[in-house]
C-alpha cells in the first residue's frame, strides 16, 4: 500500500511504548565469535531467559535457562561433550533438552520424565540467531538474506548496540532520517525529504533524498568532491522484526534487533562499505584494524549520539507516559502500525487453541500487558 509523504502533525499513541514482540521471528541474541565450544552463555528474548550454549563439537544449542528439576539457571552450570549439565545436581540435557544422564542414579535406573523447553538455533553471517516461537514455524521463516556478506567487493563493519529503550523507540530512530540535524557537527547529512513511503502488515520501506557535504562522504565514496554537495537516495526497507539501508549502492546496513526487557534492547549490525582502498589492504591481514579504526572513529560516535537520545525519550517515557506527543514523519506512523499489529496479530493466534507443542509444552511466551487505545 502506497502511503502519502506529506509531513503533517499526528499524535502518538503511547502504547506503542509497552508493547510486546511476535516471537515468531529468529532473533540476535549473540556474534558467534563470543560463544566458544564448552561455553555457555546467558541471553535473553523479551524477558525468555535462555541458557545458550556451544558443545564440546562446536555445535549450538538453545535452552530454557530453568532446570526442569529445581528451577536452577542452566547458563551456570558445564558442558559435558554434547550435554549441558546443572550446576545444582548435575542432571545432563541434551541439546533437544531431553534429561539424558542423573550422575548418582543406577545405570539400569529409568530417568525421570523431565525436560527443558529448547528452542531453534543457526549460526549465520557471524551471528548467533534464537526463535522463541514455535518451533515448527522456524523452518518457513529465516533471518534476512545478506548478500554483501563475504562478497570481495563490500568492506564489513560490525557495529554493536545495546540501548536502555524500548524496542520501538530504536526502530523509530533507524527510520528517522529526519534527525541529521543532531549529527551536525559529525559531518553527518542535511536537508532530507521523503520521497517515497509504502507499507504492508510485516513491512515498511521509505525512500529519503539527503545531502552530504565534507571529508566523511569522499572518504566513504558518497561523492567526489570533499567540499562539495552530494544528494543521494537512501531507501529504508524495515521487515518486521529487522532493517536493511542502502544508499545508492555506496553503502548496505543491515539492521538486527534484539528486543530483552520493555526498556532493553541489543542490535547486530553489519555495515557495508565500498571503500576506495585496494582489495589486497581490505581483504589482507590489516582487515581488523581497519573495521576497528572505521568503528570507533566514525560509527561508534554516529551511535553514540543516537543512543544519547533514545535513552533520554524512554527516561521521559518511564517519568510520565500519559504526555501527549506529536509526530510528523509518516514513515514513523507507519512503522508503529506494524509493529502493533504484529503483536496483536501474535496475541490473537495465541487465544487460539492449538496442538502444537515443543517438548511436551505448549508453544508460549512472556508477553508484555495486553495493549489498550488511549
Amino acid at each position: 500500500m502506497e502511503l502519502a509523504t506529506t509531513l503533517k502533525g499526528q499524535s502518538i499513541q503511547n502504547r506503542i511504548r509497552e508493547v510486546g514482540v511476535n516471537p515468531n521471528y529468529w532473533y540476535p541474541v549473540e556474534w558467534a565469535n563470543q560463544v566458544q565450544s564448552g561455553e555457555i552463555k546467558p541471553v535473553m528474548i523479551w524477558r525468555r531467559a535462555i541458557a545458550l550454549y556451544r558443545d564440546t563439537q562446536g555445535d549450538l544449542h538453545a535452552l530454557e535457562d530453568a532446570c526442569p528439576h529445581k528451577g536452577v539457571e542452566l547458563h551456570k552450570g558445564q558442558v559435558q561433550g554434547p550435554n549441558l549439565a546443572c550446576p545444582y545436581h548435575g542432571w545432563e540435557f541434551n541439546g533437544a533438552g531431553d534429561c539424558v544422564n542423573i550422575p548418582y542414579f543406577p545405570k539400569d535406573q529409568k530417568l525421570p520424565c523431565a525436560r527443558a523447553r529448547s528452542y531453534p538455533v543457526q549460526e549465520k553471517y557471524g551471528i548467533i540467531w534464537i526463535f522463541p516461537g514455535e518451533s515448527n514455524l522456524a523452518n518457513s521463516r529465516q533471518p534476512p538474506m545478506v548478500p554483501e556478506y563475504d562478497h570481495p567487493d563490500w568492506f564489513m563493519v560490525r557495529i554493536p548496540g545495546r540501548f536502555q529503550a524500548h524496542f520501538s523507540i530504536c526502530n523509530e530512530n533507524a527510520m528517522d532520517v529526519f534527525h541529521g540535524f543532531l549529527h551536525k557537527e559529525l559531518q553527518g547529512w542535511f536537508d532530507p525529504a521523503l520521497l517515497n513511503l509504502q507499507q504492508t502488515e510485516s513491512e515498511v520501506c521509505a525512500d529519503y533524498r539527503v545531502s552530504y557535504q565534507g571529508w566523511l562522504t569522499k572518504f566513504i565514496g558518497i561523492g567526489k568532491q570533499g567540499n562539495g554537495v552530494t544528494t543521494r537516495t537512501v531507501s529504508i526497507r524495515y521487515q518486521y522484526p529487522h532493517y536493511h539501508s542502502s544508499l545508492e549502492e555506496v553503502s548496505s546496513l543491515y539492521l538486527m534487533r534484539s528486543p530483552i526487557e520493555p526498556a532493553l534492547t541489543r542490535s547486530f549490525s553489519l555495515m557495508f562499505l565500498r571503500l576506495p582502498l585496494p582489495k589486497w589492504l581490505l581483504k589482507g591481514p590489516l582487515q581488523p584494524l581497519i573495521e576497528k579504526l572505521i568503528l570507533d572513529h566514525i560509527f561508534l560516535k554516529f551511535l553514540h549520539q543516537d543512543v544519547e537520545m533514545m535513552e533520554s525519550e524512554q527516561r521521559n517515557y518511564l517519568a510520565n507516559p500519559d504526555r501527549q506527543y506529536v509526530e510528523v514523519n509518516p514513515a514513523i506512523i507507519a512503522l508503529q502500525r506494524v509493529i502493533i499489529g504484529q503483536y496483536e496479530k501474535f496475541m490473537q493466534q495465541s487465544r487460539q487453541p492449538s496442538n502444537q507443542t515443543n517438548g511436551g509444552y505448549k508453544a508460549s511466551f512472556p508477553l508484555a500487558e495486553m495493549v489498550t487505545s488511549d
